[in-house]
């Protein structure tokens, strides 16, 4: 019965026995026929390489600009580098080119020196002072906010998606939240609105509203809003976000529509922050956060400069006071035995805090009432801790039973001074 097509009607001939198969085997290794390998000799000499061209001085010095660039065929490639170890006028020539060729193409590697930043702004200072420079007490974040940027620069999609979990203290218990490199700066972007706001800038949230004005609602909102999860695109707005803020405070020395440095403050919800503080604060998470960055894609990260540790260290200290009278009012410390108030800008009942290392002091902690003022001669407690130690213990990343070097004195101090600073950490 016919196909209707004509195939069955000149049907294709079988090959004969003598014939090669229409459709060719597959072709058999040689070590799979039994056969022995040949020889070498069997093999004979391999093609010889071609000579050199043979070409003037005149014309193997113009191929030097070529050659560098890697530009030049193979021929005229071993023409001039046979050249180059006869010739030291076109040697030197040679060397210098492919110098300046490596300048062309600079390498943006991550692995620079921490410091080199600072050493080119002050040498750039010191010739030319700046018509309106940074106030000192923004400079932290201006340099915290700088280092993560060129953490973050040479990132892949694969370092942007890479899971981090933020860490800190609610309650005396450790708590955590899980996001992504991209989240993290979400996240920055929005609380760092806090401050644009208060300065009089956009809201880098934009139409989304938060249920409170708090870092953390505020970060919750933002994240649900997001269609697909945060991705590369966020730090472009984050690094024109931290531009304006530090342009703002340093065109207006801090004072913003307020009119004055002293005036005008932050709101984060729960409390507010004096403008110079609240910079400090976002200087203080933007290190954290950077460092939760480093640490998910294996990446060392070094912490601040000392001299801005310091004045991290410092907010904190002043803060500790303030923080240990609220967890009293919630019951989250039981009045300490003699503890008694004392009058305004009297002092009182103390803790020296020493802080050892780069950006190391000491500091006298009252610890009966905020309005007090730590006293030597009242001192009842000593705690030593490194630096960036304390900050990560503020930070909710060290767990206070782990924070502290050295301990002498009233214990029960001691331990309402850590916890207070473990409850310094927020999402």
């Amino acid at each position: 019965m016919s196909s209707g097509n004509g195939d069955d009607q000149h049907p294709t001939p079988e090959p004969g026995p003598d014939q090669p198969p229409r459709i060719p085997l597959p072709r058999a290794s040689v070590e799979d026929t039994g056969r022995p390998l040949p020889s070498l000799e069997d093999l004979g000499d391999p093609a010889p390489r071609p000579a050199p061209l043979v070409l003037e001085h005149r014309v193997l010095k113009a191929l030097l600009g070529a050659w560098a660039l890697a530009a030049c065929s193979p021929e005229e490639t071993a023409a001039v580098e046979e050249h180059l170890g006869d010739c030291g006028l076109c040697a030197d020539e040679a060397r210098r080119l492919r110098e300046a060729v490596g300048l062309l193409h600079p390498a943006e590697s991550l692995d620079l020196d921490p410091a080199l930043r600072t050493r080119v702004l002050e040498g750039c200072l010191e010739r030319r002072p700046p018509r309106i420079p940074v106030p000192e007490w923004a400079t932290p974040y201006d340099a915290e906010t700088a280092r993560l940027d060129a953490l973050l620069q040479d990132f892949g999609d694969a370092e942007w998606h890479a899971p981090v979990r933020l860490r800190w203290f609610e309650r005396d218990e450790p708590t955590s939240r899980r996001t992504t490199v991209a989240g993290v700066i979400a996240h920055l972007l929005t609380v760092d609105g806090l401050v644009a706001i208060a300065l009089g800038l956009e809201d880098p949230m934009g139409e989304v509203a938060a249920d409170r004005p708090t870092p953390a609602a505020r970060t919750d909102a933002y994240w649900r809003a997001s269609h697909f999860p945060p991705t590369r695109a966020v730090r472009a707005p984050w690094r024109e976000q931290t531009n304006a803020l530090v342009r703002t405070v340093s065109f207006t020395g801090g004072g913003g529509a307020g009119g004055g440095t002293g005036k005008l403050s932050v709101p984060y919800g729960d409390f507010e922050l004096p403008l110079h503080d609240a910079m400090l604060d976002r200087a203080f998470e933007c290190w954290v956060h950077a460092e939760d960055i480093a640490e998910a894609v294996d990446y060392p990260y070094e912490p601040p400069s000392g001299k801005d540790l310091h004045q991290m260290v410092g907010l904190a200290a002043r803060l500790l006071p303030t923080v240990l009278s609220a967890r009293r009012r919630a019951g989250l410390a039981a009045p300490p035995p003699g503890r008694h108030l004392v009058p305004a800008g009297e002092p009182g009942r103390s803790l020296r805090l020493e802080i050892e290392g780069s950006g190391g002091g000491q500091w006298l902690i009252p610890l009966d009432s905020p309005a007090a003022v730590g006293s030597a001669e009242h001192e009842v407690a000593h705690v030593a801790l490194d630096g960036a130690e304390f900050c990560r213990l503020a930070a909710g990343h060290v767990s206070p039973a782990e924070a502290a070097a050295g301990q002498v004195g009233d214990r029960g101090a001691i331990r309402d001074v850590l916890l207070a600073a473990a409850s310094l950490s927020r999402m």
